[in-house]
């Protein structure tokens, strides 16, 4: 197996990731092949016996006098991929190595009269003291709308935010330019520039695995999960016109009268996605307490898009709800069989405006915003090569839809 064949097997779905401090063991220094009159000088790093050694240093090998013909790393539940240097002197691991874990490393280099020498290291990498488990919320194989961002919980929280988000990776179908945003240091959400390419197929792997994610902290695991994005379906829904627009592939396919949230009780803007759905929901509030059919949901604090038979009369004329998106029955059961978790869902004509977090709110903030939560500062192109960070400053113009198809409303979030 050649160095650059070297693969990285990735642990199945829900991850956890770990860490702990190396302790007072040695990380060790190169293991060099003997001084010899013909070949080239093989080194190692880390060298044979080391212990403690660091995950996120991975493995060097380097040549002096020759290049490097094959590199063989054994140990672990992976085998680990890296890449040789253009000039075949150095190879280094792509990813890090998993803490806790023996290694073998076995490297064959040559100099140009075709002299070959061997060497091998063994060496442990430390056992760390302190976890932290990964989850991600999207499930294997499941589709989502267009509007969904990638959502990942930390159970620890991060304070080495590069590393942990340069270690993702996200491969789609087709191609896709987005930006990772950290809120606060237990949640890492990932959101395109507009939203999602209709039917796009996504990957995403995280390289947690050895990851020293803060003091004493470290990854265990590989975090992966596959899932899809489906048709676009979105809402553009207005208070002050008491009509909703439902627009399916980019064609407008309904406008149907609603009733938002009465004086007092205004109904927020914002750009939301969908988050749940019940038929029927229990709703509770001042002197209520009712079963509501086709009920969907798009903040934490209840407001939901749902039947509401008792208000028909006032849907396309007058704000008369508790916040909640009033509609008449075959609308809201309609509307309901469609919707999947992920559609975007806009207010807008309210004199109230959106609370960040109420709800999946990675749509209340305009692009450049967005990048501004970024640790390493870049954006991601993705595509189905897998996904690079790039310099915010070098992506070409954004040629997709115009809004509300393609993006929500500049601003959406704010009040009228």
């Amino acid at each position: 197996m050649t160095a650059a064949a070297l693969s990285l097997a990735l642990s199945a779905c829900a991850g956890t990731s770990g860490g702990g401090s190396a302790g007072s063991s040695s990380s060790g220094g190169g293991a060099s092949s003997s001084p010899s009159a013909v070949g080239p000088k093989l080194t190692i790093t880390p060298g044979t016996g080391a212990t403690g050694a660091r995950p996120d240093h991975g493995i060097t090998v380097t040549a002096d006098g020759g290049t490097i013909s094959d590199v063989t790393v054994k140990g672990g539940e992976s085998k680990v991929k890296g890449s040789l240097n253009d000039a075949k002197t150095q190879w280094h691991s792509q990813w890090q190595l998993s803490p806790a874990t023996r290694y073998t490393v076995t490297a064959v280099a040559a100099d140009s009269d075709g002299h070959k020498v061997t060497q091998t290291s063994t060496f442990r990498t430390l056992a760390p003291a302190q976890t932290f488990s990964t989850q991600i919320f999207e499930g294997y194989h499941q589709t989502y709308g267009v509007g969904m961002p990638i959502m990942l919980t930390f159970s620890e929280p991060i304070k080495n935010k590069v590393a942990v988000e340069k270690a993702m990776q996200i491969t789609t179908s087709k191609p896709v330019v987005g930006a990772w945003y950290w809120d606060g240091d237990q949640k890492l959400n990932f959101r395109p520039r507009g939203y999602w390419p209709p039917h796009t197929k996504v990957s995403f792997v995280g390289h947690l695995d050895g990851i020293h994610a803060g003091p004493g902290l470290w990854g265990t695991h590989t975090l992966t999960q596959d899932f899809n994005i489906g048709r676009s379906l979105i809402v553009v829904a207005s208070t002050a016109a008491h009509h909703l627009k439902l627009f399916r592939d980019g064609k407008l396919i309904h406008t149907w009268p609603i009733s938002t949230g009465k004086p007092g009780d205004d109904t927020p803007n914002g750009t939301y996605v969908t988050i749940e759905k019940g038929n029927p929901v229990e709703m509770k509030g001042p002197g209520y307490d009712l079963e509501v059919p086709w009920s969907v949901r798009i903040t934490w604090s209840g407001i939901y898009l749902h039947d509401a038979p008792w208000s028909v009369g006032a849907q396309g004329s007058t704000n008369v709800s508790h916040g909640c998106v009033n509609m008449a029955p075959a609308d809201a059961e309609a509307y309901y069989k469609m919707e999947l978790t992920g559609d975007p869902v806009t207010i807008m004509g309210s004199s109230r405006a959106g609370v960040w977090g109420n709800g999946w709110t990675d749509w209340f903030l305009p692009w450049k915003k967005y990048l501004q939560g970024s640790a390493f500062n870049a954006a991601v192109e993705a595509g189905p090569d897998g996904s690079s960070f790039v310099s915010p400053q070098s992506l070409p113009p954004y040629t997709g839809a115009a809004a509300p198809i393609g993006g929500p409303p500049y601003g959406s979030a704010n009040a009228s």
